[in-house]
């Protein structure tokens, strides 16, 4: 999810052969990738239930094989249970048809951090996470993600025009983060273009992840000099007694975890409430309210379309597929929140209701209290644009909107708007 130059060792890589018996047998595999898949998921995934049901059989860029969950139950079902599918990814079968350069490698390729931990050591690592986070105050946060907002906002409010993904949403998450984590606001802006460039992949990839861990490490030498009231300090004193390189790893996850799906979780809700007609009939009133927007996004347009994966550690059954241990399983959160089994109406009763399973589920989901967090800082972003550029609106036609080819992601690639050219009226 960080980075994808962690990965089992080179030498164990060769050609593609064809697929042993140890691999999915996978007649009927549809492939998760190309414009079916980006641009209008929620109608393959009825088409993928329809030919094969909870459990698909599926093809990952390269022609490799995988299982996608898109059953709620059988969604909690995997999350519920990491002894049968765990999450160290060096157990999956396929490694040997894997190139070193994948595209998907950024997902898989083993770390040492929290996401890729187990039982007793996950437990350790995940628990120092959420104690550091619980300690945030919620009440500064939202004043911090306020003036944030105000201070993104004002570099742009003059122009009448701006891409609110580009200049709001994806930078907002990560100067908050930034702010939690303590980190001198001289750091910040090179952060933000570090991450981007990590969460991009490409060629630039690797030396910005290097970046970000070099400022990670220097974050964490000046707490120890000098703690403070911020998530490395706490974690740095937690009685686990992580090691530096835990943390380093862990904050990195945090980071890249909180910017990339809440920055998209705000794009997607701004596209919701501009396109929608019970959210902008008229922005000055008798339309629903932020909140509702945010929850219906987690249910309908979860910035968190899927995960890979969990890898099963022995032969089993799982929605009436044959699971191979070794097998890799990719978790349909997006899917599922759309399964007609739990929601015979795919588009109503999401209001007021949080079973969705767009934070995750079990000891490997969001830990506790990121959700929260991540909503403060969401609803902000989204109440504070509103209340800034009352008049906003999109700057063309909603079906040109072009969605990100991600497997994992859901989200604008721009969101441009247009609005009466304000004053910088930053709150503090």
């Amino acid at each position: 999810m960080t980075n994808a130059h962690h990965s089992p060792d080179p030498s164990s890589w060769f050609p593609s052969p064809p697929a042993p018996a140890g691999y999915p047998a996978h007649p009927g595999a549809i492939p998760l990738y190309g414009p079916r898949f980006h641009q209008d998921p929620a109608r393959l995934y009825r088409e993928m239930r329809q030919q094969h049901g909870q459990v698909v059989p599926v093809l990952l860029e390269g022609d490799v094989p995988a299982w996608l969950v898109i059953g709620y139950r059988e969604l909690r079902h995997v999350l519920s249970n990491p002894q049968l599918f765990a999450r160290d990814s060096r157990r999956w079968n396929a490694w040997d048809r894997i190139p070193p350069d994948w595209p998907l490698m950024a997902y898989v390729g083993y770390q040492p951090s929290m996401l890729f931990t187990e039982g007793a050591e996950h437990q350790r690592r995940a628990g120092a996470v959420s104690a550091a986070l619980a300690a945030v105050d919620q009440f500064e946060l939202k004043t911090q993600c306020e003036q944030i907002a105000d201070s993104l906002i004002d570099a742009f409010t003059g122009s009448g025009r701006a891409d609110l993904m580009a200049h709001y949403a994806h930078p907002m998450p990560l100067l908050v983060i930034a702010a939690m984590f303590g980190l001198p606001n001289s750091e910040a802006p090179g952060l933000v273009v570090d991450v981007s460039a990590t969460l991009n992949g490409g060629e630039s990839a690797m030396e910005a992840y290097q970046r970000v861990h070099a400022t990670m490490q220097r974050l964490l030498d000046s707490k120890r000099e000098r703690p403070g009231p911020d998530v490395p300090s706490r974690l740095l004193a937690h009685p686990a007694g992580p090691a530096d390189e835990e943390i380093i790893q862990d904050l990195i996850v945090v980071m890249t975890a909180g910017q990339d799906t809440t920055a998209n979780w705000i794009g997607n809700t701004l596209r919701l409430m501009l396109t929608d007609e019970r959210f902008a009939v008229t922005l000055s009133g008798g339309r629903r309210s932020a909140g509702q927007a945010l929850n219906e996004v987690l249910w309908e347009d979860s910035p968190s379309q899927s995960s890979i994966g969990r890898w099963a550690t022995q032969d089993t059954q799982l929605g009436g597929q044959r699971i191979r241990a070794g097998d890799g399983l990719i978790i349909g959160m997006a899917a599922a929140n759309a399964d007609p089994q739990v929601r015979p109406d795919s588009y109503g009763g999401s209001a007021g209701n949080h079973a969705h399973m767009s934070f995750g589920h079990g000891e490997h989901g969001c830990p506790h209290p990121a959700p929260e967090i991540a909503e403060v800082i969401a609803h902000t972003a989204v109440e504070v644009i509103l209340d800034r550029l009352p008049d906003v609106m999109l700057a063309v036609p909603a079906d040109t909107l072009v969605w990100r080819t991600s497997i994992q992601m859901r989200g604008l690639s721009a969101l441009p708007v247009e609005f009466t050219p304000g004053y910088v009226t930053g709150r503090g």
